[in-house]
């Protein structure tokens, strides 16, 4: 089991994890809340690490398989880029890109590359109708949740969520570099959530959220966290007042990763979507 430290749940997560399961190995990473150069070459010793665990547990990482991976995801992320297309433009539903998500996330990546490029073999459908909005947060995985936000009116044409868009990126790795510090570059380079910190902007993810509700001339956007996940509560007044400043209309949403949850809120998204026709 590998684990990375990137909050309190995680690292009881780590520790419940020994004591129900002892015998399984577990390796915990320290994951940096920001990125420097002193942060990225950190990073890159924690993932040396992993490699040293996981070679002690019988599968070698070297160069030449790590280089072979990093092109096969970066295949895998510009195929992602091509369906989240079709998804801006109304030909894929945002529940139909959150199974690919779920997919892509569980098996492995050669089949996730085969399924995407058949799909995006198949014509593109009529676009689908409803108002166009964009939906951020943590951690939203069931496509039946965005499923009930389209189900309301709205047409979910982007996304900003740990469980979505910011999964998988592409990995820079032309540089003279060693490869384990390009890797440690490009995950820490990811659209970062709210648990990450950048000193320069501080308000930097409330300026990312507006740039990709303008970039998507979205109508509204649909916030959703965790209950009792404080860096993202406690940046959502900078993101109600940048989105205020560019008159776009906000709804926040609290749950706990289940539909019932979410399905409670039905009747604020309802009128939320008729507020934007």
């Amino acid at each position: 089991m590998v684990l990375l430290n990137s909050c309190d749940a995680m690292r009881r997560l780590a520790d419940a994890w020994q004591k129900a399961r002892p015998g399984v190995e577990v390796v915990l990473l320290d994951l940096p809340v920001s990125r420097t150069d002193r942060s990225t070459a950190f990073f890159a010793g924690e993932l040396s690490r992993l490699a040293d665990a996981l070679g002690s547990w019988g599968s070698a990482v070297t160069d030449e398989r790590l280089a072979a991976s990093i092109a096969l995801y970066d295949d895998l992320a510009s195929l992602l880029d091509d369906a989240r297309a079709r998804q801006r433009r109304g030909t894929l539903s945002a529940s139909r890109m959150q199974e690919i998500m779920n997919d892509v996330s569980t098996d492995t990546p050669e089949r996730a590359v085969a399924s995407l490029q058949q799909l995006l073999r198949e014509p593109e459908p009529s676009p689908s109708s409803g108002v166009p909005v964009l939906v951020f947060g943590n951690v939203l995985p069931d496509p039946e949740a965005l499923a009930l936000i389209e189900s309301c009116g709205a047409r979910v044409v982007d996304e900003d969520l740990c469980t979505g868009s910011r999964l998988i990126s592409r990995v820079d790795a032309a540089g003279s570099g060693p490869l384990m510090y390009s890797l440690a570059a490009a995950m820490l380079s990811r659209p970062p959530c709210a648990r990450t910190v950048t000193s320069s902007r501080p308000g930097s993810i409330a300026a990312r959220i507006v740039d990709r509700a303008q970039a998507a001339d979205v109508r509204g956007v649909i916030g959703h966290t965790l209950k009792f996940c404080d860096p993202y509560l406690a940046r959502v007044p900078l993101i109600r007042e940048a989105l205020q400043g560019k008159d776009i209309a906000f709804l926040l949403l609290e749950g706990d990763c289940t539909l019932r949850s979410l399905g409670q809120h039905r009747t604020r998204i309802e009128a939320f979507v008729e507020m934007l026709t």
